[in-house]
């Protein structure tokens, strides 16, 4: 078993690869779920047609003997300067969800971010290892889960929080509609066909138990059902400012908040004190027709004048479109997708090869484009297609 997906995983030379391996070992409703976006996909496209609306201007006669791909982000020294986006349920798509993706950013130096929608709970993301991690959170209406989800992190040693700004409801993510994807699956008859010619990945969904969201359990979600209902329910519509800064002074640590587009947002969000922006729109699954996180990441750091780090999340697939968001200004870049796509393609194994990867491109792009190192990397990097 290990030397085939090894032989599979060596035949993955980019996240593209993965990608493909993902998508040959995935149910085609499992799939569209890590693929789709909201309605007409028009951000979901842009986010990666954004990165060739700049050009790289390298420089020459650089002693690039030693690349150093090392950073620090909020205080943390990192070995690359790239973050694992937020997933919901990624033991969808392997069974060992989490437990393969946390070791997996452990041991390449890599931030990791647990969703509120994880497959593990806190504790459990926790204590898969020492390395730095981070917590995304949604906003109930009900204070009191906030409330346990915050003091849970600050007891696991979480070592920011991010709080999710882009989401008073669920966009209209219109694959998984016409998939008809409910969990337990119950798909069209293609989709059921196409399950049961997927018998490994079938397996592992029958013998592991429900796939759900671990952090909700204690909070009466104990099937699909439930959690549609709940999420539904608890969403708040009516989460402001105010509400952000509750969030900030109950959590006590670094804060960030996530799905930030525009400058005068990111103005407002240093001066409540944040200590970073993550620029995303959600991996184009929420409102369509919004800007690429790259497009606006120039106008964002502008206007934060250094007052809070500056993450960029969307469409990140290359070491070249990490070396452009660091260029405008990124102290990193967070994705999800590309990981994802390791985890279906070969659990933990393929988690690996997505971070070496990265690695590997970034550190050959850097070299190529005359920078020894991640502060050496400036605005002169890149300019503007034509």
């Amino acid at each position: 078993m290990g030397g085939r997906v090894e032989r599979r995983l060596g035949r993955c030379h980019n996240i593209d690869g993965l990608r493909a391996a993902a998508r040959r070992r995935l149910p085609f409703p499992i799939f569209d779920f890590i693929e789709g976006g909201a309605e007409d996909e028009r951000s979901l496209a842009r986010n990666r047609a954004g990165f060739d609306r700049y050009l790289l201007m390298p420089r020459i006669l650089q002693d690039v003997s030693q690349v150093d791909l090392s950073t620090t982000v909020l205080g943390s020294e990192v070995a690359l300067p790239v973050i694992v986006a937020p997933t919901g349920m990624p033991a969808l798509f392997h069974h060992r969800g989490e437990d393969a993706l946390v070791p997996a950013a452990a041991r390449h130096g890599a931030i990791f971010t647990a969703s509120t929608m994880a497959s593990r709970t806190i504790e459990a993301v926790a204590a898969a290892s020492p390395a730095p991690k981070w917590f995304q959170l949604y906003v109930w209406k009900d204070r009191a889960v906030l409330e346990d989800f915050i003091d849970r992190c600050r007891q696991g040693g979480y070592d920011a929080l991010c709080l999710t700004v882009d989401l008073p409801m669920t966009g209209n993510r219109e694959r998984d509609l016409r998939n008809r994807l409910t969990f337990p699956p119950r798909p069209t008859a293609a989709g059921l066909l196409d399950m049961l010619r997927k018998p490994a990945w079938l397996w592992h969904l029958e013998t592991k138990g429900p796939v759900l969201p671990a952090n909700l359990a204690g909070h009466g979600v104990e099937t699909i059902g439930d959690l549609s209902r709940y999420t539904e329910r608890q969403l708040d519509k009516a989460v402001t400012w105010e509400t952000a800064a509750w969030i900030r002074e109950r959590w006590g640590g670094k804060f960030l908040l996530k799905g930030v587009l525009r400058a005068d947002d990111a103005r407002r969000a240093a001066e409540a004190g944040v200590d970073g922006v993550i620029v995303s729109n959600h991996g184009g699954r929420q409102l369509d027709q919004v800007p690429a996180p790259i497009e606006v990441l120039a106008d964002v750091v502008a206007a934060l004048e250094g007052r809070a780090e500056v993450i960029l999340d969307g469409g990140v697939r290359r070491g070249t479109d990490v070396l452009k968001a660091l260029a405008l200004g990124a102290k990193a870049c967070m994705t999800g997708r590309p990981f994802l796509y390791g985890l279906a393609a070969g659990g933990g194994a393929g988690v690996e090869r997505a971070f070496e990867i990265f690695a590997e491109e970034l550190r050959r792009d850097m070299m190529l484009a005359g920078c020894p190192t991640v502060a050496s990397v400036g605005p002169d990097l890149v300019r503007r297609a034509e």
